[in-house]
């Protein structure tokens, strides 16, 4: 996950949630965890949260939170370690570890971290925790094993969450996957378009989607978006979920791929259509889920044009040919292991790790959550995610990504990851 908000950096992949969630009850093997170790254990200890009067948004924790739940797999990162298969999966993370200490070199990191105001916090450190991280991944026999070492020699500064005792609320974003035209035809209808070079110029306020795509989407080429058609596609809601994950993946009618980004938006903060819809009474509010909205739609494809014109933002694209979808600070993301957090607040580039329940596709093909812990780098930022409490969740590219992304929002706890 998010919409981005034009600034002085690029910003590519957008983390804004489509719909208005509430927490989904955990599934699995949530049930099996004792019960001290579900909720307390996790949350920052009562001793540094009297004691510490500060508006920092991390607080370092003095011993390693994961031993609470010995035995229970679920403290554990168990996809690093994998055999067979699952060896893409330390791969992955190995390769995110990388792009962070590319990051780090660059002159836009040496700004960040001169700002930055957990002055422990450092780009230095940073560094060298990802090194040693990357290190202990290599050398690691076992999740236990790679846990027990991190213990040793890291120290957990933890998010103070949204209730100042380590709560942050987590949903997931991902890159759709969608067919598309280089030009317009009676199948191909809906574009996303490109930044109007002139768009500094613009008057403000600036023109609502409404005004610039008209209230059915097809009215762009009378007005300021004239000429600026990007890629046209079939069904309305594609263009407006690109615009609001930030990226996707194109597949042209001569079957060759190619993927378009974030270039900027206009000067209006995103509205929730879901939100919209629960206000209207076309759901209960704790009902609603990204694959409620969209069946609605296909039920109801006329109240498009009552609930997508009340969203007055609008996102620009470019064409990445082919690369993949990037973060606020230009790497790649990785799948199940880049998230977006509030750059204001948090270290960019910097280890974290992340525990709450996740939807997982099971065999049957039915969906499940369960509470998982992973390692994860903090790579991405968005305009809705806002303060210590909230954290998007990358899940990769396609429609099992959507389908698990359309469906995640749940609380839980995030942790960055120093040496000592």
């Amino acid at each position: 996950m998010t919409k981005k908000i034009l600034t002085n950096i690029t910003m590519s992949l957008s983390v804004t949630p489509l719909i208005f969630l509430v927490p989904i009850q955990p599934l699995g093997n949530w049930r099996q965890i004792a019960p001290e170790c579900r909720v307390k254990r996790w949350q920052i200890p009562e001793t540094i949260s009297q004691q510490t009067q500060t508006s920092a948004p991390l607080l370092p924790i003095p011993k390693s939170p994961v031993p609470c739940c010995e035995g229970d797999i679920s403290c554990l990162d168990m996809q690093i370690l994998g055999k067979g298969e699952k060896l893409t999966d330390k791969r992955a993370l190995l390769a995110s570890i990388n792009q962070s200490l590319q990051y780090l070199q660059t002159p836009r990191a040496d700004a960040a971290y001169k700002r930055y105001q957990i002055k422990s916090i450092t780009k230095t450190r940073v560094i060298k925790s990802l090194q040693r991280f990357r290190q202990l991944v290599l050398k690691s026999q076992s999740a236990k094993e790679l846990n027990a070492a991190i213990a040793r020699e890291f120290v957990f500064y933890q998010s103070v969450g949204s209730d100042g005792n380590g709560s942050v609320l987590f949903t997931a974003y991902y890159e759709p996957l969608y067919a598309a035209s280089r030009t317009p035809t009676p199948e191909y209808r809906y574009p996303i378009y490109r930044l109007p070079p002139n768009l500094k110029s613009w008057q403000r306020p600036h023109p609502t989607r409404a005004e610039l795509e008209g209230i059915d989407g097809l009215q762009g080429s009378q007005g300021k978006l004239q000429g600026l058609e990007l890629f046209w596609f079939r069904d309305r809601t594609e263009p407006y979920l690109i615009q609001i994950q930030g990226s996707a993946r194109l597949v042209l009618p001569d079957g060759k791929q190619t993927t378009v980004g974030y270039a900027g938006n206009t000067a209006y903060n995103y509205k929730s259509i879901g939100r919209e819809m629960a206000n209207d009474g076309i759901f209960p509010v704790h009902e609603v889920t990204m694959p409620k909205i969209l069946d609605y739609f296909q039920k109801y494809p006329q109240k498009l044009d009552v609930y997508i014109p009340r969203d007055p933002s609008f996102v620009f694209f470019q064409e990445n040919k082919g690369a993949p979808a990037q973060g606020s600070i230009s790497v790649p993301l990785t799948a199940e292991r880049s998230i977006a957090t509030d750059k204001s607040l948090m270290p960019p580039g910097a280890l974290a790790l992340i525990r709450a329940p996740f939807p997982f596709v099971q065999d049957n093909g039915k969906m499940e959550h369960r509470v998982v812990s992973r390692y994860v780098l903090d790579q991405d930022t968005g305009g809705a995610i806002k303060g210590a409490g909230r954290v998007d969740y990358f899940l990769g590219t396609g429609k099992v990504a959507g389908d698990r992304a359309g469906v995640t929002v749940s609380k839980g706890q995030l942790y960055y990851l120093l040496l000592k």
